[in-house]
């Protein structure tokens, strides 16, 4: 059973023949039942503060939680979003390279075609100036052939421009013709 501060002090001990001072007794019951009270208050305080503190501690252990979860939560997401733009990157650079490979494939190609095309006109220059030299040639010869056939053909006309009397003359001074 539990005493209160006012159990203390109403307490009354029994009389015997030589016994304590009553009021000395009294006194002392009543300076122990106000500490009994304060403590008693104390206490009551104390377990107020202590059921104060205890719902605290479970909210900041709920919220520990929570940001453990949380922060778990964000350390998987950043792992998962740096694999992701691994991935990307790879990806991308995959792209690139297949871009690139495309690019000096087709290069390589054209190159070659240009180098074919360069041949070919090569070829063809040189097919062109044989030709050309040929045509001169032939054109030079005829000049020289007209040459010599003009100045064959000019005395003829000389010959036949002149007048009839003037052709028996040189027909004559030529042997009879």
């Amino acid at each position: 059973m539990r005493m209160t501060p006012l159990d203390v002090q109403n307490h009354r001990f029994g009389r015997r023949f030589s016994g304590y001072d009553c009021s000395e007794v009294a006194t002392f019951l009543g300076l122990v039942a106000e500490d009994y009270e304060a403590l008693l208050r104390e206490n009551e305080t104390q377990r107020d503060r202590i059921l104060q503190l205890e719902h605290r501690l479970e909210e900041l252990l709920t919220d520990e939680k929570l940001l453990k979860q949380t922060l778990l939560s964000a350390h998987s997401m950043t792992e998962e979003l740096k694999e992701a733009a691994v991935k990307e990157a790879e990806l991308l650079v995959s792209e690139a390279e297949v871009k690139a490979e495309k690019i000096l494939d087709a290069s390589h190609r054209r190159a070659a075609r240009l180098a074919e095309e360069i041949r070919e006109m090569r070829g063809l220059r040189s097919r062109l100036a044989t030709a050309l030299r040929s045509v001169i040639e032939t054109h030079l010869a005829l000049i020289e052939s007209l040459a010599q056939g003009s100045e064959e053909e000019e005395s003829k006309v000389t010959y036949l421009a002149r007048t009839p009397a003037a052709r028996d003359r040189q027909a004559e001074s030529n042997g009879g013709v």
